[in-house]
């Protein structure tokens, strides 16, 4: 077995209110877009019911007092107490499931990380993972336990050194505090600077402290980035850090929330870098590759970017013109944004280009950061 997907038609079950930005249909509509182009027929490319951690799994990173925060929100957490622990915000409703619904997002990454770990195979992926803003004690950002970081401290307990990437258009604060005093993680975030979105950290001079100065890389990229911008940002830095720090796992976070509609960022990639970059992870994979999902709120655009990179994992070639039983789902599933939000008619975006004088004032930009980095954290990683 080369791959495995984690998987479970319970992902979908939770929702928060109808406003909130973040929809768990995307998980179903990725899965049976993949199902569709045929890539779980293979023998290497197996499917694995997700299942829920324990409460032992997440003391790893939490503290028992947040978990069980989270777990009594519902019914018995006083206000004060609520907000304290980042609950009952807009961003991170109190919602009955959402306790239940976050075991088993950890678990699935939990079950994905064991699997790698333990050699029955070189990738996994989970997407209803990559939940990278929640901290040790507060949830943030839509996320109520950071599985990245209880799938890090999992491989570190086994003796791992591990590399993170996290190309989410949000900076991936939670995993790079939780890690901020260790050299035995290298955490890489490109993002959308900080300067213009949540959760406003994620700048090139947070790179670690004690024992971790210099493992926390941040590549905050301006609002407005392409394809050509991205793809210079990670194709400058990430191989030669990965290369030089020699981790034995890498673990990612691929949220599509950088993607040109998206309506919580303003970035401009397409599907055609976004390839590009998960193409790049999987060749400078050590052989023992974790992916996870991440952001992503234009639910026509998840199921594509996914797909396309479960299709990358698995070298699977996929026709660009979507299947007719997922536009009968779309139409059955979204039926009001199908009906009145332009939807994409093929697998693959056209290539998107800003204008040139923009682009170059990107790129002077960019420039800057990735000085600092290669001034201050190349040499201490990789010795150059």
């Amino acid at each position: 077995m080369k791959t495995a997907f984690i998987y479970s038609d319970d992902f979908e079950k939770f929702a928060y209110h109808d406003s909130h930005p973040l929809k768990p249909i995307r998980f179903k509509l990725t899965y049976e877009l993949a199902r569709a182009y045929g890539l779980f027929r293979s023998f290497h490319h197996r499917l694995v019911k997700a299942k829920p951690c324990t409460v032992d799994d997440l003391i790893t990173v939490h503290s028992i007092e947040y978990i069980e925060a989270v777990e009594k929100a519902a019914v018995e957490l006083p206000e004060w107490d609520r907000l304290h622990y980042g609950l009952d915000t807009p961003d991170n409703p109190i919602i009955p499931q959402a306790y239940e619904w976050s075991l088993l997002a950890v678990g699935a990454s939990l079950q994905a990380a064991k699997l790698v770990e333990s050699g029955q195979t070189e990738i996994a992926m989970n997407i209803a993972g990559g939940q990278h803003h929640a901290g040790r004690n507060r949830a943030s950002g839509f996320c109520y336990f950071n599985d990245i970081a209880v799938v890090i401290q999992y491989l570190l307990d086994k003796g791992h050194r591990v590399a993170y990437v996290d190309i989410d258009a949000h900076h991936g604060d939670g995993v790079q505090e939780i890690f901020y005093k260790t050299d035995k993680v290298l955490t890489i975030s490109l993002h959308e600077s900080g300067h213009y979105t949540f959760p406003g950290t994620g700048f090139e001079r947070e790179i670690g402290i004690e024992e971790g100065e210099g493992y926390a890389v941040n590549i905050p990229l301006l609002p407005g980035s392409d394809d050509d911008v991205f793809w210079y940002a990670f194709y400058e830095l990430v191989p030669a850090l990965i290369e030089g720090f020699k981790p034995d796992v890498l673990v990612t976070q691929l949220g599509v929330d950088t993607f040109k509609s998206d309506p919580l960022a303003a970035l401009n990639i397409t599907t055609n870098g976004f390839c590009r970059v998960v193409e790049e992870l999987k060749r400078l994979s050590p052989g023992k590759w974790i992916a996870l999902g991440g952001g992503g709120y234009n639910v026509l655009n998840v199921p594509r970017a996914w797909t396309l990179a479960w299709a990358i994992m698995s070298e699977e070639d996929i026709p660009n013109t979507l299947p007719r039983s997922y536009h009968k789902l779309l139409r059955k599933t979204l039926p009001e944004e199908y009906d009145t939000t332009p939807h994409p008619e093929r697998l693959r975006d056209k290539p998107y280009q800003i204008d040139l004088k923009t682009k170059i004032r990107l790129l002077i930009e960019l420039e800057k950061s990735i000085t600092y980095i290669k001034n201050n954290q190349l040499k201490r990683i990789c010795g150059k």
